[in-house]
């Protein structure tokens, strides 16, 4: 069984708003002499928790990824896991040697060149010098630098800066890696490069704690995610799923408030909809390939004579992925369950939403866009490379053989 490298319990980091700085005797002087009875009051403290009991487990040569908000909490649990930060609660133990990403560039100086920075800011991420000297043109190389790379970096643009900085915390070889979100520096040719390289690194059988806003490089990278919200878990598990719920959450609003009843419809509505076979705390959440089937109920007041039922299903930007009419239907008063049954929903994790129809002889009963949306939280089976990512996400099998002498009849050249 892998053992656990990062083990954290309760932890938690609470911070005081604002910052109070000594006037000096001459302005407190005087302050008393404005206002005496404000030097007797006591001042509220303000605080706040960006992180408040948090408990964790990575495992030897796991990948961890972290999601959530911009302030709900993921940089301070790194902070703490790496030492830069003490919890206010709680305790975390940590079994090996830590490399932390957190801050690109921490440890550079303007007016040394990027061949002195590199061996300053490995010192500080912990290499020694013979291990700098045989990476250095590796490092070099990855930053595309070798021209300017006895140059102070105060005449670096910012992209060359940001490139020197990760190429040289990249090529660091600790047990456990603290990654914040450094993946997006740089532009998309250099980011591809950093992809490709937390990618080598999570393959060699390190453990890693990523922070990423890029989700698709959270889905490729990370073996479990954990998302944070407002300072604590809201949500652990498999990636997919765990990523699904958290898109699904932001395309929605993530609105605490309770759904609002539609205005009743005269003769026909929709009441609910839901994935049979579902669990029972997500009815909406889509994790198999396999075969599914939507059930939608509708209740009628009145006979439908000429029905025709519409369903549609789009993305979470209103496009247009699948659609069918059922016509001709004859319906009696009462509550009906119409069910459609796919071999498989092979699209693209994230939300969507359904929107169905009932009209009868052209006259349109209900139009309902269903709520909640559907959640597809399958497992991703898609490029490697987010631009040749599609809308299917069809699982294939690949294999090769040598072919067979074959005779091909080439035509004469010209």
């Amino acid at each position: 069984m892998t053992a656990a490298v990062i083990h954290g319990e309760g932890l938690g980091k609470r911070y005081r708003r604002g910052l109070t700085v000594d006037p000096g005797l001459r302005h407190a002087l005087e302050r008393f002499v404005k206002a005496p009875l404000s030097a007797f009051r006591r001042k509220r403290d303000e605080t706040f928790w960006a992180l408040k009991d948090v408990s964790l487990e990575v495992k030897e040569g796991e990948v961890l990824g972290l999601i959530g908000r911009n302030g709900a909490g993921k940089t301070t649990l790194l902070k703490i896991l790496s030492r830069i930060t003490k919890p206010t609660t709680g305790w975390a133990e940590i079994r090996g040697r830590v490399g932390s990403l957190l801050e690109v560039g921490t440890g550079f100086h303007p007016e040394l060149t990027g061949r002195e920075n590199a061996f300053l800011s490995g010192a500080i991420l912990g290499m020694s010098k013979r291990e700098i000297e045989r990476k250095f043109d590796e490092i070099v190389a990855f930053a595309e630098l070798e021209k300017f790379i006895d140059t102070p970096v105060k005449h670096y643009s910012s992209g060359m800066y940001v490139r020197l900085a990760f190429a040289v915390a990249a090529h660091l070889e600790p047990e456990i890696l603290l990654v914040d979100e450094v993946l997006a520096v740089g532009d998309i040719n250099f980011q591809k490069k950093c992809l490709g390289k937390m990618g080598d690194v999570a393959r060699a059988g390190r453990t890693v704690v990523l922070v990423s806003h890029q989700l698709n490089q959270i889905r490729r990278l990370s073996h479990r995610v954990i998302w944070i919200d407002a300072g604590g878990i809201r949500r652990s598990g498999p990636t997919h799923e765990v990523v699904a719920a958290y898109e699904s959450a932001m395309a929605s609003g993530d609105s605490s408030l309770p759904l609002r009843d539609r205005a009743s419809a005269t003769n026909g509505r929709f009441l609910k909809w839901e994935i049979v076979g579902a669990p029972s705390d997500q009815p909406h959440l889509l994790s198999t390939l396999g075969p599914v089937t939507i059930n939608f109920v509708v209740e009628l007041s009145q006979p439908v004579i000429n029905g025709e039922h519409g369903i549609a299903l789009f993305s979470s930007d209103r496009q247009l992925m699948w659609a069918r009419a059922v016509q001709q239907l004859s319906l009696q008063p009462g509550v009906h369950v119409f069910s459609c049954t796919f071999p498989s929903l092979p699209l693209r994790p994230g939300p969507y939403h359904w929107q169905v129809s009932l009209w009868d002889n052209g006259e349109m009963l209900d139009n309902w866009d269903c709520i909640p949306e559907m959640t597809i939280a399958t497992e991703v089976h898609q490029h490697h490379m987010d631009e040749w990512n599609g809308i299917l996400n069809l699982p294939a099998s690949f294999s090769h053989h040598v072919a067979e002498e074959i005779s091909v009849e080439r035509a004469p050249r010209i």
